[in-house]
């Protein structure tokens, strides 16, 4: 068999997704003391995934590490090949004639249900869509949201949710300077939203979103937090995980929250209501959101296991807007086995398997390995443990027929796909931050596809 990773014949690797776990992995591989060769392939032709498309535009800070990753694009064994959708304009077994192993970190591109009565009445969205919509994703840019509605419910207490809350409540000054899509602002300045409302279905404690996130949430120039203190006792349970030496994460969250409930109401234009142990059960309307079912909350169980059960109690709140934020979930991609229960590609520890069995050659890495979870840092460890597999399954890979890149070129050129690469990216690039620098804004992306591969041209 052919010693892959040597001068004589380079490791092949495609990895498909161009966020986090995507770079991270391509960074490993290219770190590793072996020859490699590393194509990222995306099916949009901006790179970086979630950093661009799902960080919110008033958190730039956040995208400082896109840095990190033109640095690793710009490594002459690594190559980026955007505008290209693994699955339909090329199959998953045409990559495998011409690369040793294949990385997916494609991400988890959907939502998870509530599955409730009332779910697809019309106002009724995924946090998906409203977050991708103000941040310029191309897929995203006809959806349309009624902000002339007085109240909004966003179900979910992660840092996701708080990111939609605080899209809603912020003022157009507080964006303008932002890079959020110019369509989203303007839409945005129209808003007669007064009252949001975040849903959890667990207690204070148990809360998914971070101290930095919740604390803004309380600096907001026209939006105060509504908190009832009565939320702020905890049962024996909860009070034990509160206790506990190392939750430092609820020890920073709570004194936030007790501050919220002690304020009095400073006559802000807009409100954000903090509801716990809380989960949605119906939500009504005749043609449209109208209101929202709301079921009363127990925890049961033992510390760091506590699940919500309804009691019987509910309550119903009026709204017009329904942000449903409970969750990703990555999508098939054709070729690729998929944990239908899970939204993941079934995998032990990075290396894909079909019932149960590793797959030679076919590796995961990101969300669509592990679940949406945890920050863009953990992204690195995570695609770096995949690497490791793949590095030490180096010896049993069986090489690929055909290893070319300029062939996939060639059947991506015949198929009339318009391969972007990264250095057609930087032109891109540079055009949206001057088309920003007239509105004070970092950049104002392209919100079509069309619109970035005309800059090409």
């Amino acid at each position: 068999m052919t010693k892959l990773g040597v001068a004589e014949r380079p490791l092949r690797v495609a990895v498909v997704g161009s966020g986090p776990s995507g770079f991270y992995a391509a960074q490993a591989l290219i770190k590793a003391e072996i020859e490699v060769r590393v194509d990222i392939f995306d099916r949009l032709p901006c790179p970086y995934g979630l950093v661009r498309l799902g960080v919110a535009p008033d958190h730039q800070k956040i995208k400082n590490v896109i840095r990190i990753f033109e640095r690793i694009a710009a490594e002459p064994n690594c190559r980026f090949l955007g505008n290209v959708m693994v699955g339909r304009d090329v199959t998953v077994e045409e990559l495998r004639r011409h690369y040793d192993a294949l990385i997916f970190a494609n991400g988890a591109e959907s939502d998870r249900r509530l599955n409730i009565p009332g779910e697809d009445l019309a106002g009724s969205h995924t946090a998906t869509e409203f977050v991708a919509w103000y941040n310029g994703h191309p897929d995203y840019r006809a959806r349309e949201f009624d902000l002339s509605q007085e109240a909004a419910v966003v179900i979910g207490q992660g840092n996701v949710a708080v990111d939609v809350c605080r899209i809603l409540a912020k003022t157009v000054d507080e964006l303008k300077h932002t890079d959020i899509a110019q369509h989203a602002l303007d839409a945005l300045a129209e808003s007669r939203i007064r009252d949001i409302y975040m849903v959890g279905r667990r207690g204070p404690v148990q809360a998914k979103f971070t101290q930095l996130e919740i604390k803004e949430m309380g600096q907001l120039a026209d939006c105060e937090p509504v908190l009832e203190a009565e939320d702020l006792k905890f049962d024996p349970h909860s009070q034990a995980e509160y206790d506990d030496a190392q939750n430092k994460s609820a020890k920073r969250i709570v004194p936030i929250l007790s501050d919220f409930a002690a304020r009095p109401s400073s006559g802000k234009a807009r409100r954000l209501h903090i509801l716990f142990k809380k989960s949605p059960i119906e939500i009504k309307g005749a043609e449209r959101v109208e209101s929202i079912v709301l079921e009363q909350n127990e925890l049961i169980g033992e510390p760091f296991a506590l699940k919500a059960r309804g009691t019987g109690s509910t309550e119903e709140v009026p709204c017009g807007l329904v942000f449903r934020s409970v969750g990703y979930r990555g999508i098939p991609m054709p070729g690729v086995p998929f944990d239908e229960r899970g939204g993941v590609i079934p995998n032990e520890d990075g290396r894909v398997l079909d019932d149960g069995t590793p797959v030679s050659g076919l590796y995961a890495a990101g969300w669509i390995k592990r679940g949406p979870s945890g920050i863009i840092g953990t992204n690195k460890p995570d695609s770096q443990a995949t690497v490791a597999k793949l590095l030490q399954d180096l010896p049993n890979l069986r090489p690929c027929p055909d290893p070319e890149t300029e062939k996939i070129l060639a059947l991506l050129r015949d198929r009339g796909v318009r391969v972007v690469s990264f250095e057609d990216w930087r032109k891109i690039d540079a055009a949206e931050i001057e088309r920003g620098q007239p509105l004070g804004k970092p950049r104002e992306k392209y919100p079509t596809v069309e619109e970035m591969l005309a800059k090409l041209d």
